[in-house]
């Protein structure tokens, strides 16, 4: 097996509602994806093999970071957060928070309604994205050399989630605190693919770059 190195994709669009209006990097965005793609450049970081989701952020950010066009793949997808919690706000009354500070307690919430099957007419069930996160993270460690993958935060604290025997409340913690544009490393020991890395965003450490820090 090979490393692979997880990248959350840059500062999406922030007043976003909906999952169209989200997908698409701001200024800020893709100024962070160009910073780690210097950073990485600069280290000499040999990554021989390029994958990300189908969403218009993943590309885009790969495109900013100046990585070569990469293998698209729809498993590594974000999942739908504004549609299911629109499901948990119809469904069950449970209204989506205004502020960033109500989701620390709405994105457990969800998750757990999604995987217990109390919304209905989900996009996919939380055991299919369960799947398809698995599947893709172990057909990509089987090739031949170390591979970088933009992805999603969500999809990113699900890869940690199995990793790691995770359960809702510790994936949802990850979830949250996943900053765009960081790097997350899973390296082979013995027959299992294990975190070396989480959250790193070297490119964004000098003080004069804190303001982007960014998780939303």
């Amino acid at each position: 097996m090979s490393h692979i190195t997880l990248i959350r994709h840059g500062q999406a669009n922030t007043e976003a509602r909906d999952e169209h209006s989200y997908d698409k990097l701001s200024p800020l965005g893709h100024q962070q994806a160009a910073w780690l793609g210097a950073h990485l450049s600069d280290a000499q970081a040999h990554h021989p093999r390029v994958y990300s989701g189908t969403l218009t952020r993943h590309i885009e950010t790969a495109a900013s970071m100046d990585l070569p066009a990469p293998e698209q793949d729809a498993r590594l997808n974000e999942i739908e957060y504004f549609t299911l919690a629109t499901l948990l706000e119809e469904q069950h009354g449970v209204a989506v928070p205004v502020e960033r500070e109500g989701f620390i307690q709405h994105l457990p919430h969800v998750f757990t309604a999604w995987q217990n099957g109390e919304l209905e007419g989900p996009p996919e069930t939380f055991q299919e994205f369960e799947a398809r996160a698995h599947d893709v993270i172990h057909e990509i460690a089987k090739g031949a050399g170390p591979a970088v993958v933009v992805t999603s935060g969500a999809f990113i604290s699900m890869v940690m989630r199995q990793a790691m025997g995770l359960d809702i409340p510790s994936m949802s913690r990850l979830a949250l605190a996943i900053m765009n544009t960081s790097m997350h490393r899973l390296f082979p020991i013995g027959e299992h693919l294990s975190p070396v890395l989480f959250n790193a965003v070297p490119h964004l450490e000098a003080p004069d770059r804190h303001y982007a820090q960014t998780h939303l």
